[in-house]
């Protein structure tokens, strides 16, 4: 899947509220109100799930929530997963084992998700494409040889730039045709797939955003390895206060600022968490589908708004872009905040990011 995303929730109320490893329980007595709280290491998505509840939130509704995220995130695992089928299912994976064969029956909920990302590849002219399956495959594979080799590997394990190239011959967002009146995901070109892990954790945190709401959920954070997803405000009406982790491993604190987050999503890519090294040189996993290298722009580029789908596609566009050109995406969106920290771990902020003394 696409990135570790290293922001995490501070919530001022108590820290041990959103990474509390304990299971479920009452928060910090000095507040007037409750805290439920509850970790999961979910096979879903392969990641680390937390939810926290504040206020009157009852046992039974604070576990029926957590019913319905590990349900949510079970179930689109297994439309999203590009390793793996699983009985019943057509997923991304039975797509892509069909390219240039056959159109495949899918459930409706994976034509609306990539009906989606098309959207999302003109909204970011092009950064954002799911069907940079066949050039992130090789990086994927490289990457795998680097956990087998401790994170290290020489220059010539790198993938050559004639077989990128080659590759990239088969990443036209065109060749992926969907019927949405059938229900059906056809990938024209046998040497195309998809890959989807720049959008899909997101677009779940999104729908469990509305299933929370729609069963009445109030002053609730969602973490879903670290895609944060606030709903309502704390109880006492204030904002959520969220960290913004230093990408800079040599700093003596971990936090490069604090921000005040409303009702709305934050997320984060960065640089440091998921890379292999050779010679001096850092390979990390968010590969620019310009260069088709690892993007050299930024270390960490964090997207606030309301739309988690929405924050987790730009994050990794703007990622992929200058500063000059990712400015002038997101203000022609609107109701977007963005923070970059730079290579040399310089900060610069859009006006509307609420930084915290």
């Amino acid at each position: 899947m696409k990135k570790i995303i290293s922001v995490f929730l501070l919530l001022s109320i108590a820290l041990s509220g959103i990474m509390c490893l304990t299971g479920c329980g009452e928060g910090d007595k000095g507040n007037n109100y409750k805290t439920r709280s509850k970790t999961v290491s979910y096979a879903h998505f392969n990641t680390v799930s937390q939810i926290a509840s504040y206020g009157d939130t009852s046992a039974d509704e604070f576990e029926s929530y957590v019913k319905t995220v590990d349900e949510t995130l079970g179930y689109y695992h297994k439309l999203f997963d590009i390793y793996y089928e699983y009985s019943g299912v057509n997923n991304i994976r039975t797509i892509n084992k069909n390219a240039g064969q056959n159109p495949v029956k899918v459930e409706r909920e994976l034509v609306d998700f990539l009906l989606y990302c098309k959207e999302l590849y003109t909204l970011t002219r092009g950064k954002t494409n799911v069907m940079l399956g066949s050039v992130l495959k090789i990086w994927h594979d490289v990457r795998d040889e680097a956990n087998d080799n401790l994170g290290y590997l020489t220059q010539g394990d790198l993938p050559s730039e004639e077989t990128l190239r080659e590759a990239n011959e088969h990443t036209s967002i065109d060749s992926l045709i969907i019927n949405e009146e059938d229900c059906t995901v056809y990938i024209s070109d046998a040497k195309a797939s998809l890959d989807v892990g720049a959008v899909a954790k997101g677009y779940v945190v999104e729908i469990l955003y509305n299933k929370l709401v729609s069963a009445g959920a109030d002053s609730v954070v969602l973490n879903i390895g670290g895609n944060i997803r606030t709903i309502g405000l704390k109880p006492d009406g204030e904002e959520w206060v969220s960290g913004i982790t230093d990408p800079d491993n040599s700093s003596d604190s971990t936090i490069k600022c604090k921000i005040s987050l409303g009702e709305g999503s934050i997320v984060t890519s960065g640089d440091y968490e998921r890379y292999f090294v050779v010679g001096d040189k850092k390979y990390h996993h968010i590969i620019d589908p310009d260069t088709l290298m690892p993007a050299t722009y930024f270390s960490a580029v964090s997207i606030i708004t309301k739309d988690s789908a929405l924050a987790d596609a730009l994050s990794t566009a703007l990622f992929c872009m200058s500063y000059e050109e990712g400015l002038l995406l997101i203000k022609s969106i609107g109701g977007v905040e963005v923070i970059w920290i730079d290579t040399d771990y310089n900060m610069v902020t859009t006006d509307g990011v609420k930084i915290k003394d």
